[in-house]
């Protein structure tokens, strides 16, 4: 079928286009990338999903959530759409079934997250697809100028092209200009072909009530009680918060449920299943939940906390009123708030010592090495994530070059007996196999491998090998888990450690001041004479000719200022709490003792078990810079 309006209503049971849609499937279908700028609800996903059917390959859609895959999945295989998804959560033989799938060229749409595509064994599946089109959602994590950058998102440009993707698509519902400029660049996306619509949603009423800490939950309750009951998202920034204030909720007689990613999937997906059919009214969450859910009839948001970011705050309320009917998004504003949301974004940043540390590490490996993220991370007391955007910015400085991720240890398990694996194969086959299974480790249950031991003693190239399991186990023959992912790199050039952990050090230190904007610019958004709506368009590069007569200021343009607690006085009583807990050899640093005291975990922390300690988030309500000017001051 190769008209796009009539598999809209014989596949999809739609009648029309939405805005911006038409666009940009008109410029996928004639060979070019495009972006898609669409505010929440605004129909992405038919984007690629339609062009999906009409290309010739494979659609492969990078998603950052489970439950967006899941929910998306599931709609389209209802439609007889041969669609699948790949995350931790699926068993082995659906697996199995997904790759048989993938080989026969019977999948037009496979959802995975941007980490797979560090996975070696599943980009040698890729190298054998044809691959028509790539879609990113939540593309905006590309740039460093967007609210929640992601390394691995930086790379999936380059991985892509590698595996000759024909075109792209990348959405996202909360790009400024300058974050979508960043996208285009990165995957050659011409002016024309930057498809955005507007982010005006009338049927929104926007209000911030200033309150203090100690009015919130009361408030909260009494909103609930005076408005119209409907699906209610309240979003808080704390796991422990999520489960107070449904506890509260619950105690007062409202059908409430936590969600937060300290649940187990299971719990997290029926609490998800329970909102969708009508069983929970009120979902109070993490910043998680929501994305990818498809209810129309959400009647409010209300952010208990304060938002990060004004990208986050558009993105949360776009998921209230998709009928178009009219909804409540009400945030109950105290500038409180910002001290722990600070603290965060000063957490994140390693200790000068333990950069300098990795980066003198790094660059005294030979000219090709591995290394393990996680090693690191323990190694030098510095954040998994962290970890990964320092490699990922001396690839970008052409100091590494990365020649791809491996897995360091294999096991497996017979599905069928060895002699009857080795009958199907020629002479050269089956010896090259019977001395692979017999350089693996028997134990009890699992043979284990080590491919590039293997590969040393058999003096073949590691890639046979592993092709070699990934392809029994493909076959049904072998039940195969990897462990041990480690990156390997090729160092580009020399270069001088000292340069580059400080560059580095001011790359946080830049990052640092811009995540303090963003929460300034939430606290300037909440105390806003003007029309909030028309302030949050013009954000994301949107001109309102009029205001929107409804939200909080323009009902009462009168001055609205958040309440501040009074700031809290380092005393002596403090002192002695650095004296107690600065002995404990994973809190040395200034830096270190600082994190353990605003509550923010860290590896070092975190492996010495510190988070259970009684002291642990003692000082979360200061903000983390006078922690670590007082800190540093009693340590000397």
């Amino acid at each position: 079928m190769t008209d796009p309006k009539s598999l809209l209503q014989t596949t999809f049971g739609l009648s029309d286009f939405r805005p911006g849609q038409e666009e940009v499937i008109a410029a996928l279908l004639a060979g070019k990338s495009a972006l898609a700028v669409f505010p929440t609800g605004g129909g992405k996903s038919l984007c690629y999903q339609l062009p999906a059917l009409m290309l010739n390959g494979l659609t492969l859609v990078i998603s950052p959530l489970i439950a967006l895959m899941k929910d998306q999945v599931d709609v389209l295989q209802k439609k007889k759409i041969p669609a699948a998804r790949l995350d931790s959560t699926i068993p082995y033989e659906e697996v199995r079934n997904i790759y048989d799938q993938l080989n026969s060229h019977a999948l037009k749409l496979l959802y995975v997250a941007p980490e797979r595509l560090a996975n070696e064994r599943f980009l040698n599946r890729l190298r054998r697809q044809h691959i028509a089109l790539l879609a990113i959602d939540e593309a905006h994590c590309i740039s460093e100028w967007g609210h929640n950058f992601r390394p691995d998102y930086l790379k999936i440009a380059r991985q892509a092209r590698d595996l000759g993707v024909e075109r792209f698509l990348a959405l996202t519902a909360t790009a400024t200009p300058a974050v979508a400029k960043d996208i285009c660049d990165a995957f050659q996306i011409a002016p024309e072909d930057h498809i955005q619509t507007s982010f005006h949603r009338p049927n929104l009423n926007i209000q911030i009530t200033p309150c203090t800490r100690e009015e919130r939950p009361d408030l909260l309750i009494q909103r609930l009680n005076e408005r119209e009951s409907g699906s209610t998202i309240v979003y808080v920034t704390l796991q422990k918060s999520a489960e107070e204030v449904a506890s509260q909720l619950t105690q007062n007689g409202f059908r409430a449920q936590p969600y937060h990613a300290g649940l187990k999937d299971e719990q997290r997906t029926a609490v998800q299943e329970s909102f969708m059919a009508g069983n929970t009214d009120i979902v109070v969450a993490t910043i998680a939940f929501g994305m990818g859910i498809d209810k129309a009839d959400i009647r409010a948001i209300y952010h208990f906390n304060l938002p990060k970011t004004l990208e986050n705050y558009t993105q949360e309320i776009g998921r209230a009123g998709r009928d178009g009917k009219p909804s409540v998004c009400e945030v109950l504003a105290c500038a409180d708030d910002c001290t722990r949301l600070a603290n965060f974004t000063y957490g994140d940043t390693p200790t000068p010592e333990s950069l300098q540390s990795l980066v003198d590490h790094l660059l005294h490996q030979g000219e090709t090495f591995d290394v393990s993220y996680y090693e690191l991370s323990v190694a030098f007391d510095i954040r998994s994530l962290v970890i990964s955007t320092v490699m990922t910015y001396l690839e970008l400085d052409g100091i590494l070059q990365s020649t791809g991720p491996f897995y360091s240890a294999y096991q497996y398990q017979f599905n069928r007996p060895e002699n009857t694996i080795l009958a199907r194969f020629d002479p050269a086959r089956t010896h090259f196999l019977q001395s692979l299974f017999a350089a693996a480790k028997v134990g009890r249950v699992w043979h284990h491998l080590d491919p590039s031991a293997v590969a040393e003693d058999l003096n073949e190239p590691r890639e046979r090998i592993v092709a070699a399991i990934t392809y029994l186990e493909e076959q049904g023959d072998l039940l195969v888990q990897a462990s041990g992912l480690r990156h390997r790199y090729r160092r580009s050039h020399p270069a001088d450690s000292q340069t580059q952990a400080d560059a580095l050090m001011k790359t946080f230190a830049r990052r640092e001041v811009q995540d303090i904007q963003r929460l300034d610019r939430i606290v300037a958004f909440a105390e806003q004479k003007g029309c909030l709506t028309r302030h949050l368009l013009t954000y994301f590069g949107e001109t309102l000719e009029t205001d929107c007569g409804h939200c909080s200021s323009c009902l009462d343009p009168t001055d609205r200022t958040l309440p501040r607690t009074p700031p809290i006085q380092i005393s002596d009583s403090h002192a002695e709490i650095v004296n107690e807990v600065c002995k404990q050899d994973a809190l040395t640093h200034p830096r270190q003792l600082t994190r353990f005291l605003c509550g923010l975990t860290s590896p070092a922390a975190s492996r010495a078990r510190l988070t259970r300690h009684p002291r642990f988030g003692a000082f979360a309500n200061i903000p983390f810079q006078e922690v670590l000017a007082f800190v540093e001051q009693r340590l000397g």
